[in-house]
């Protein structure tokens, strides 16, 4: 009944309820940061008293703040580690789990790499592996020119390099170590926009953002070569690089602030507007009515 009320304010433009007041202060992935912050700007519009602060320390540095209780809300683009629930529980912070939107992991090359348009999962492991020795495009087949190899992507803090290395590697945080990392994507699209055979990989909605200055690799699902799109994510044909991204409320935030419990109704209520607004993959109806069941759940439990 509670979501239901939430779902009828969404046809005013002002879709969070009751004007609330209070800050939120979020921190966490770069992949799902510009979803909250597209969210944030507009929450704010809607409610002149609200301030919601987006930080950007990777999964893992938003996951360590929140455990140790600094912050009401910590962005995540992979379920919290056992480890990290551990140190929340010694801490004393509780915490909500709310799926927020979808993403498809994007692996990008310079505009000029003409050579590439789709690689198997077996030669990304190749490239991306720990140990590989790849530092030329003509390792990785043969047909390939001599060109050599710069690679960019997340450092070890990052969500995007455990969903990405456990995938295509085998086993998270497994990876080769002798590349340019930065929890900025920002600089992996700089990165690989200034090197010929250069390759990195993040979020589709920073590939989105620059896809006139980069190329995206379709990539081998087993049965044919696929790029990451809402259709392909949504319909499971994206594999094996299609994921869930998260948002985590503490507990004693939710119950006690009236502006995050707002502000993740209003997250959830405008999904797929939101998830147009800042190039995400929109829940599919079976996640938003999961999102909506975990909104309603929370609301009966505080």
């Amino acid at each position: 009944a509670v979501f239901a009320l939430a779902v009828a304010a969404a046809a005013t433009a002002k879709s969070t309820g009751p004007a609330v007041a209070g800050s939120i202060s979020a921190d966490g992935s770069s992949t799902v940061g510009p979803f909250v912050q597209a969210a944030a700007e507009r929450f704010e519009r809607a409610n002149r008293g609200a301030k919601v602060v987006v930080g950007i320390s990777g999964t893992g540095g938003g996951f360590e703040r929140f455990c140790r209780g600094e912050i009401d809300l910590s962005n995540a683009s992979r379920p919290i580690k056992l480890k990290e629930a551990a140190k929340c529980q010694t801490n004393g912070v509780e915490y909500i789990q709310f799926l927020l939107v979808n993403d498809g992991l994007s692996v990008v090359v310079n505009k000029s790499a003409t050579w590439v348009t789709c690689l198997t999962p077996g030669e990304l492991k190749l490239i991306w592996d720990k140990g590989s020795k790849v530092n030329n495009w003509n390792q990785v087949r043969p047909s390939f020119p001599d060109v050599p190899m710069k690679l960019f992507g997340p450092g070890t803090d990052s969500g995007t390099f455990d969903f990405f290395t456990e995938k295509i590697n085998g086993k998270a945080r497994q990876s080769r170590s002798d590349y340019s990392a930065s929890e900025d994507d920002n600089v992996t699209v700089r990165g690989v926009v200034g090197e010929r055979g250069g390759m990195g990989y993040f979020g589709l909605s920073y590939y989105t953002e620059n896809k006139s200055r980069l190329k995206l690799l379709r990539i081998h699902n087993g049965t044919k070569c696929v790029a990451p799109s809402i259709a392909s994510v949504q319909a499971g044909a994206y594999k094996p690089l299609s994921r869930p991204l998260f948002v985590y409320a503490k507990k004693s935030s939710f119950k006690r602030k009236a502006v995050v419990r707002a502000f993740i109704r209003y997250m959830i209520v405008n999904e797929r507007m939101l998830a147009r607004a800042s190039r995400f993959v929109p829940l599919t109806d079976p996640q938003l009515a999961k999102a909506k069941r975990q909104y309603n759940n929370a609301i009966k439990n505080q």
